[in-house]
């Protein structure tokens, strides 16, 4: 029996993507501008938190919002409406993630570049996106506690990937079994790196922690 051909694809997409990512990576730092990957779960609170988070931010930042989703412009009219920052929708044609081109394609959409900070909030899962570079300065995710606290032994990449860890929702804490050491223990066990910061995007608990920390490291990363 005659055999089958296979053809490995994975590797030249990645790598080709990850050529496009340090390319683009190159371009924002020559502008200054700092692109920060937000990722997770649906339902997590990704845009919940952006509001609050960029409400404390514009202060100091000029900043711009890209929403990566499969369909629809709800939140990106949602941030835009509640913050008052350009936000722009990316359809991404049924993809689950946005690579490095796309992100591109995305930022050459912006209208005035005259910003120190653009936010993609990309698509709502725990996988794709961990695969794929977007070119991004920093990555960060956001974990809820609804979610639990053996999330980051289910999807290990997404863990080992981000930078920086949101514990969302602490103000749940009283209804569900989150232990917050373990959940730490977990994420270090992928990540030993791992900035972790708990918030309630609800209330507004440790969003000024988590605000501080990210002009911070774009401060560093200015002075690189």
């Amino acid at each position: 029996m005659e055999s089958v051909k296979i053809i490995e694809i994975k590797k030249s997409v990645f790598s080709a993507n990850e050529m496009d990512a340090n390319e683009l990576r190159k371009e924002l730092k020559e502008k200054g501008v700092f692109l920060l990957n937000l990722m997770s779960s649906p339902g997590a609170g990704k845009t919940t938190t952006l509001i609050k988070l960029i409400n404390e931010l514009k202060k100091d930042l000029k900043i711009k919002v890209m929403e990566a989703d499969i369909d629809s412009d709800v939140d990106a009219i949602k941030i835009k409406d509640a913050t008052g920052v350009e936000s722009i929708q990316l359809h991404t044609g049924g993809m689950c993630h946005l690579d490095a081109e796309m992100t591109k394609q995305g930022i050459d959409g912006l209208k005035d570049f005259d910003v120190d900070l653009v936010i993609l909030e990309n698509v709502g899962n725990l996988v794709c996106p961990a695969e794929f570079d977007t070119g991004a300065c920093m990555n960060m995710t956001i974990l809820s506690v609804p979610e639990g606290d053996d999330k980051p032994l289910k999807y290990p990449l997404m863990y080992q990937v981000c930078n920086l860890v949101v514990i969302n929702k602490i103000d749940t804490l009283s209804v569900f079994d989150f232990d917050m050491d373990k959940v730490k223990e977990n994420i270090h066990m992928r990540n030993p790196n791992a900035e972790i910061i708990p918030i309630s995007a609800k209330t507004g608990e440790g969003i000024d922690k988590l605000a501080n920390f990210l002009k911070s490291e774009i401060s560093k990363w200015r002075k690189m």
